[in-house]
Formats: C-alpha cells, sequence, structure tokens
C-alpha cells in the first residue's frame, strides 16, 4: 500500500526517523480539505514514546477538524535545517513523512495532560503552561496520529 524509498542509500533507519520525529519543532500536517484539495498546515507536535503516536492540539473547530472528521487520513512531514559537509556547499537534508490515520482524544482529563507534555516540548515554564490551560483548555482539541507507515531520508539539494 504505500510505496518504498526509490533510491535505498538515502533512507534513514527507523531509530534516525523517530529521533527527528522527537527533535523537529514542527511539521506540515496534510490532509483532504475542502472540494477534495490537498490542505497541508505547519503545525507544533510531540512524538509519544510510549506508544508510536504523533500528538497535536487545536482549537474546537476550523478546515483543519473539519477535514479530519471527514476523511481520518493524514500525512505529516518534518525535516531538519540540514548540514553543510566539509568542503561541499549543498545542503544535506533528513526528512520523515508518516502516513496515518487521526483519532481524537475523547477522555478530557488526558487531552489536558496531552497537552502538558506537548507544551513541555517547547518551554520549561510550568507556570506559563498551567496559565494556558487554564485559559484555554476547556476548549482543547487533542487529537494523534497512529503511524501505518514512517519512512525518512537524507537528501543533498544539488
Amino acid at each position: 500500500m504505500f510505496r518504498e524509498l526509490a533510491r535505498k542509500k538515502q533512507q534513514l533507519s527507523q531509530e534516525e526517523s523517530i529521533a527527528l520525529l522527537r527533535s523537529a519543532p514542527r511539521g506540515v500536517l496534510s490532509l483532504i480539505g475542502d472540494g477534495g484539495y490537498p490542505y497541508g498546515l505547519p503545525i507544533d507536535h510531540w512524538y509519544h514514546d510510549e506508544d508510536g503516536c504523533l500528538y497535536f492540539h487545536s482549537g474546537p473547530v476550523g478546515h483543519k477538524v473539519d477535514a479530519l472528521r471527514a476523511c481520518p487520513k493524514a500525512s505529516f512531514c518534518v525535516m531538519d535545517e540540514g548540514c553543510r559537509k566539509d568542503g561541499d556547499w549543498a545542503l544535506h537534508i533528513r526528512s520523515v513523512i508518516v502516513f496515518g490515520k487521526v483519532e481524537f482524544v475523547q477522555d478530557h482529563a488526558a487531552a489536558i495532560e496531552l497537552t502538558r507534555q506537548l507544551s513541555r516540548k517547547y518551554t520549561s515554564d510550568e507556570a506559563y503552561i498551567q496559565e494556558e490551560i487554564d485559559k484555554y483548555g476547556h476548549e482543547v482539541l487533542v487529537f494523534k496520529l497512529i503511524p501505518e507507515h514512517i519512512t525518512g531520508k537524507i537528501t543533498k539539494e544539488s
């Protein structure tokens, strides 16, 4: 069902792919939007080591939520900043694409805790996190992308 990488020498190991999913600050979530048009949006995420899923938070309404309710299939892409090898002008960029299905987290207490974990990826300011949860937690929507296929690669932009 999912395509294999054409250039196998560029493929990242599963461990390298997961490490990039953990460390990348954000990625692009791609959905099937209105009228069947692709809808890609930059979004923060958190990779949960225990279940291997990616978690996202959102407001309760909007294009993204409507698209997810209409079709749970999604892909999520992250990439690093790239690096240059000595004497080389071209960047070497690692990227990962995750294909899977999205499920909304129905348990509100679990959604709040997942929001807290996701927030800790970006700040250690617990007071700020609690303040945001106090303000917006009543309407937060958390969803997870359950991976069906993960593929990573390194490319040279030349």
